[in-house]
């Protein structure tokens, strides 16, 4: 039986939850890439999964209020992305990281850093403090000086991270945040999430399911924009048992490649 969490179960009131979608639809082009989510989530680190064309990336999208709703009610941190809500607001208080991100090569990394908080409309006296917390969370205080055009592209992906993180968001959104980085670099930003996920919602993108393992308290997993299950990780990788063998190198991929097999063969589940 496939696990999925309704709203009505989850929220008591919609601004107890700094993500709330009711009957989300959401486009790519001319493709309806969510199609009627219905999704709460709260502080802890959210781990959205889900194979190419699930819709993760257009729903990281839409959750940073760069996309707007076709159908159905998405409110950000208590607004709604749509009608009077106040968007501006809700900018200054979400962090984001999107696959590619715009940066000026000529800037340092404290530059770019310095630039964003003020893009955020962060106090200047705050400013140093956070730049340099970011800077020191995401490994990179011997190259705080460099050009962003001198660093590898791992680096690159680190100061996106940095940047999403330099305001303290209440709603911080990652998408592949851990591409391109080494074994011991994804781990230091696992270490980051889990710390951050304390008290702050994190929602993060991922075809890695061992990021999700080492760094989520909640799984997400979509197929073809829809909301297949909702839980901790545990509750995924119990979905392998009891089933035919299925592939994986750990019970929670097992799990994933499970529900998925499973989802597939029913038609779908809303």
């Amino acid at each position: 039986m496939v696990r999925v969490v309704s709203v009505e179960e989850m929220a008591p009131t919609a601004y107890a939850w700094p993500v709330h979608a009711q009957g989300l639809s959401l486009r790519a082009g001319r493709h309806m890439a969510v199609d009627g989510l219905d999704l709460a989530l709260g502080i802890g680190v959210h781990g959205l999964l889900g194979p190419n064309g699930a819709g993760k990336t257009t729903l990281i999208r839409a959750l940073a209020t760069v996309l707007r709703p076709v159908s159905g009610r998405l409110e950000i941190l208590g607004q709604p992305v749509h009608g009077d809500g106040d968007l501006r607001a809700v900018r200054r208080a979400l962090g984001y990281l999107p696959q590619d991100f715009g940066y000026y090569r000529r800037f340092t990394v404290r530059e770019f850093l310095e630039y964003v908080a003020w893009l955020k409309e962060m106090p200047p006296r705050d400013v140093p403090d956070a730049v340099q917390r970011a800077i020191e969370r995401v490994d990179l205080t011997a190259r705080a000086g460099s050009t962003m055009r001198s660093l590898s592209g791992g680096m690159v992906r680190r100061v996106g991270i940095a940047q999403a993180i330099v305001s303290a968001p209440t709603l911080l959104l990652l998408d592949e945040p851990t591409v391109g980085l080494d074994p011991e670099q994804r781990m230091t930003i696992r270490a980051m999430l889990r710390d951050l996920g304390r008290d702050t919602c994190v929602v993060v993108a991922t075809h890695l399911v061992e990021d999700v393992a080492a760094a989520c308290t909640d799984v997400v997993l979509l197929h073809e924009g829809r909301l297949v299950f909702q839980g901790v990780p545990d509750d995924l990788a119990a979905e392998a048992a009891g089933g035919p063998e299925a592939d994986g190198d750990s019970e929670l991929e097992r799990g994933y490649a499970m529900l998925m097999r499973r989802h597939r063969g029913s038609g779908g589940v809303r």
